[in-house]
């Protein structure tokens, strides 16, 4: 059980909520939003599932977790039920009405643990649910699962495929249909943010909160310019988009590979 989890008393309360760095372009550690007022549990959970090679965000209330959705992305959310400024579970529905989060991943926590709860929190967007109190392992493993499910298809370690089109992380390239596409270094580390997290709406914030390390002249000039030579080059029409769309008033998203498919049907 979780008692079976000893904190490390020198190292004190973990911090109430914390946004980790720029996301990195190569294959890189999973990032979980870990949401819930036990202090003491998600520090414990916090050391484990770092441990594990996730990188863990914590926050400690929904007001703070809004904050941190605002300014990073993420790959998944573990969120307790009851928070001191809301219900998780009206949460979670108001995740899934907005489209950058449609698609996000949602572990729910629970002490209650009665079926009709675990179906109210399934009915209402969570993509899996767990009673407290719980095996860290089985945390992990169920994380895993989620994750290994919103997996874009993988060629190689390296390889992302979506369809015809193909962004080789390793070799820092894209190809249409075999064929090398023209993008500058600039140019690829833009579609490489995308491509890392298709069919979730990116703002242009969060893509250049990714893009940092880069030189600051870079990206000084609108974002908008260097989707547009992107679309030049990897789509068949770029007046007409099926990759790389916008979402007005949100920021773009990287079509998933059967939505572009459909698309192009």
């Amino acid at each position: 059980m979780l008692q079976s989890l000893q904190p490390n008393p020198a190292a004190g309360p973990a911090p109430a909520a914390h946004v980790h760095g720029a996301q990195s372009l190569h294959r890189m550690n999973s990032r979980l939003l870990l949401i819930d007022d036990d202090t003491r549990l998600t520090g414990m959970l916090g050391d484990y599932l770092s441990a594990a090679g996730f990188e863990v965000t914590q926050a400690a209330s929904l007001g703070l977790a809004r904050q941190c959705l605002d300014s990073a992305l993420f790959d998944l959310l573990v969120l307790d039920v009851m928070l001191p400024d809301g219900d998780g579970l009206d949460f979670c529905r108001e995740l899934r009405r907005d489209s950058r989060f449609k698609r996000l991943p949602v572990l729910m926590l629970s002490a209650r643990g009665e079926p009709m709860d675990r179906i109210l929190g399934l009915e209402l967007g969570a993509d899996d649910y767990l009673a407290k109190p719980f095996e860290p392992r089985e945390l992990q493993a169920r994380v895993k699962a989620m994750l290994r499910r919103v997996e874009p298809e993988l060629q190689g370690d390296e390889v992302l495929r979506f369809g015809r089109l193909e962004v080789d992380l390793a070799a820092r390239m894209a190809r249409l249909d075999g064929k090398p596409c023209d993008l500058t270094s600039h140019q690829f580390d833009l579609l490489a943010v995308m491509a890392q997290s298709p069919g979730r709406v990116l703002s242009r914030d969060q893509i250049m909160d990714s893009l940092k390390g880069h030189p600051l002249d870079a990206f000084d000039r609108s974002i908008d310019v260097h989707i547009s030579r992107i679309r030049a080059v990897i789509e068949d029409d770029p007046k007409a988009p099926r990759r790389v769309l916008t979402v007005r008033g949100a920021g773009y998203v990287f079509a998933r590979k059967q939505d572009a498919e459909s698309r192009s049907a």
